[in-house]
């Protein structure tokens, strides 16, 4: 009987000790590497972010990166010229140090480029007639500290900027409201520099779809809603796309307590 207790409480501690190494295991500084898919040779300056937790970082020379992850957090791979990829975490990326990240080359079809889009004459007048106009106007409204685009230089354009911020739209609510998880992420994406470096070089909003889990549609929707103008969402970098949603999401949610 005391052999049988004996072997019992042996394997229940030896159980306990494997599962406290498991889960030692399962959060903390994911080292791993990123290479070509094709020449299988290291890729340094790749941006990796964890959408789980709102950090990033960059490969060094080695094609090495670090990251503090748990295990089933999401990492987004984005590097100029090759496939993003999202990689979901293991247990076995924090075993083994070896991991290594493949990042696939895109393929580009190099398109006519015009040098001269505009044809000038040389005389200032006829030419400045000539060129398109920037119709992304601009309104300070007293007390709230904030800079608000109207789209057009008339009064209407000003009705239509105060209308939108003491009554915010049924989209706003909807967008906001059913995803306060990744609003909040808001904050947290403009602090880490990495993060912020990477959007201030991107201008197709595919990153930021992937942080806040929205779909470009409902990025432009909010923009719209909020009295940006066209051609700042069409040029603005995502750095930009994301101060204006965060500046947005302030508002409503001020507007939201009253």
């Amino acid at each position: 009987m005391k052999r049988v207790l004996l072997i019992f409480f042996s394997f229940v501690f030896l159980n306990g000790f494997s599962q406290s190494e498991d889960t030692t295991a399962v959060e903390g500084e994911l080292v791993a590497k990123v290479v070509n898919a094709q020449s299988g040779f290291p890729m340094e300056s790749v941006h990796i972010i964890n959408l789980n937790k709102v950090v990033g970082t960059i490969t060094n020379q080695e094609g090495k990166f670090t990251i503090p992850a748990a295990v089933n957090d999401t990492l987004y791979f984005t590097f100029l010229g090759f496939k993003s990829e999202k990689v979901r975490v293991t247990s076995d990326m924090f075993k083994f140090e070896d991991t290594e990240i493949a990042l696939t080359e895109l393929a580009y079809a190099l398109e006519e480029v015009i040098v001269r889009p505009y044809q000038l004459t040389g005389y200032l007048e006829i030419d400045v007639k000539n060129l398109p106009i920037n119709n992304a106007y601009q309104y300070s409204i007293s007390g709230l500290q904030k800079s608000y685009e109207g789209g057009s230089k008339s009064p209407s354009a000003v009705t239509k900027v105060l209308g939108a911020i003491l009554n915010p739209a049924d989209l706003l609510r909807n967008l906001f409201g059913k995803k306060p998880r990744q609003m909040r992420k808001l904050q947290q994406m403009k602090q880490d520099d990495d993060i912020r470096n990477l959007l201030a070089s991107k201008f197709d909003r595919e990153t930021l779809t992937e942080l806040l889990q929205l779909e470009k549609v409902d990025i432009e929707d909010i923009l719209n809603n909020c009295n940006y103008s066209r051609s700042f969402i069409n040029t603005a970098n995502d750095l930009q796309i994301l101060d204006a949603i965060s500046s947005c999401y302030e508002e409503y949610r001020v507007l939201n307590r009253r």
